[in-house]
């Protein structure tokens, strides 16, 4: 569902961009970076908007009001930052001058990308996703507004239900809910998506959990490249389990520039279900092969 909603904001807002810019901006040149060429867009795309009459809350011009991410801005985001991991990605990623964006695309899929696991774990009852994504829209279209330009969550269908975990807990989105830090899903029968319950909570059952974080370093999105690490976590003994290192590709049509301005390729290949990261989880933190839907979904918090 929330991969739908992202695909449809893109089409509103590839219709909207359309409208209010006409045709293309203008030709690339040989030598510009996707960089330099999102910022020449938007610096034109800007101009028409100033001179736009534009109704009282239209949105057409949204996308400009878009800031870089801060990787650093919510608690979540720090925790995830801090985190020391077996086979960090190099402050020297490899790229050299003359390199063009799908030649320094390649040779991060090849030399960086991948699934990196360390530990499994067994007969696991549930795990915590523990950094909310925000909701998204005009994001997918901006160079620079998503931290995580790869991915996205698979959903609490995915992970909750017979053969699957028997429960999946989230960390809330201020403000959505003051005191209630978490919300557990639970109850899924794997039919019926009604049977799917959930409650708020101030403490977390699971023991194992998940997180995210960007890769910040040069080159990376001057070049159009986007890196994310999700990164598993003992949370008893704060050991790392797992990491996936994954990078995206941002393009932008010569034709019609922030209209059809997106991350289009990705590495490694997201799997039809589960998103980026759903098996990668499950093939780490294994589900315990006896978990069953729970009632009421009140184990004794921790």
């Amino acid at each position: 569902m929330k991969t739908a909603q992202g695909r449809m904001g893109g089409v509103v807002l590839g219709l909207i961009l359309v409208m209010v810019t006409g045709c293309a901006a203008g030709t690339f040149t040989k030598d510009e970076t996707p960089g330099q060429r999102f910022d020449r867009a938007m610096k034109e795309f800007g101009d028409k908007c100033a001179k736009a009459k534009l109704k009282p809350n239209d949105t057409a011009c949204d996308i400009l009001k878009l800031k870089p991410a801060d990787p650093l801005a919510t608690e979540e985001g720090r925790f995830a930052h801090s985190i020391k991991i077996p086979n960090p990605a190099s402050a020297d990623s490899g790229y050299k001058p003359g390199m063009t964006p799908q030649e320094y695309f390649d040779h991060l899929c090849k030399t960086e990308a991948g699934e990196f696991i360390y530990k499994k774990v067994a007969e696991v009852e549930g795990i915590v996703q523990m950094r909310p994504r925000g909701k998204t829209n005009y994001e997918h279209s901006h160079l620079y507004a998503l931290e995580d330009p790869f991915g996205f969550e698979a959903g609490e269908g995915f992970y909750v239900g017979p053969e699957r975990y028997a429960y999946y807990e989230i960390v809330n989105i201020p403000p959505e809910s003051r005191e209630a830090k978490y919300t557990r899903y639970f109850g899924y029968d794997g039919r019926s998506i009604a049977t799917l319950q959930s409650i708020r909570t101030t403490h977390r059952n699971s023991r194992y959990g998940y997180t995210w974080r960007g890769i910040v370093r040069p080159h990376d999105r001057e070049n159009g490249i986007g890196g994310v690490e999700v990164i598993v976590v003992d949370l008893e003994t704060n050991e790392v389990l797992a990491v996936q290192r994954g990078y995206a590709k941002y393009e932008i049509d010569e034709k019609f520039w922030l209209s059809n301005a997106g991350w289009r390729k990705r590495c490694p290949a997201i799997q039809a279900t589960g998103g980026p990261y759903g098996h990668f989880i499950l093939k780490v933190l294994k589900p315990n092969s006896a978990s069953l839907p729970l009632e009421g979904g009140n184990n004794a918090a921790k």
